[in-house]
């Protein structure tokens, strides 16, 4: 009999508990889709600041990115391969870039816009006198 009792007054403890703190009205109120516990699950707090790259990256730039770490966190490796390979194909491309450059200037003779050739027929004119108006 006295470990009916006890079971009693645990149980009616719990009732108590459940009643006084709202719980249980919470728990069959609930709408369709929204769980009753969702309070935990907000954004964390970053401990970084937000990652920006400059709007002229360089590969330079991608070995200093530093990423927060979120409540699920993110697999390191990967992410390391990846900003590697993307360093590696920006650093490449600027080679590219800078290889095109080097050929255009070199097979391009420079011209000021006074040194272009006027057509058969033109009249020379003088670089400071403003053109003839038309007729």
């Amino acid at each position: 009999m006295s470990f009916f009792l006890v079971f009693v007054a645990i149980v009616l403890a719990a009732v108590a508990i459940l009643v006084g703190t709202d719980l249980v009205p919470r728990i069959f109120r609930r709408r369709a889709g929204e769980q009753p516990f969702n309070d935990g699950f907000d954004e964390p707090v970053a401990s970084l600041p937000a990652v920006l790259l400059p709007a002229d990256a360089e590969p330079a730039d991608v070995d200093r990115i530093r990423f927060a770490v979120g409540l699920r966190g993110y697999r390191m490796d990967q992410v390391d391969q990846v900003l590697d390979e993307l360093r590696d194909q920006i650093a490449r491309k600027d080679r590219e870039i800078a290889r095109l450059r080097t050929e255009r200037e070199a097979t391009t003779p420079e011209r000021s816009p006074l040194e272009h050739p006027l057509p058969e027929g033109a009249p020379e004119r003088h670089p400071d006198t403003a053109p003839d108006p038309a007729p």
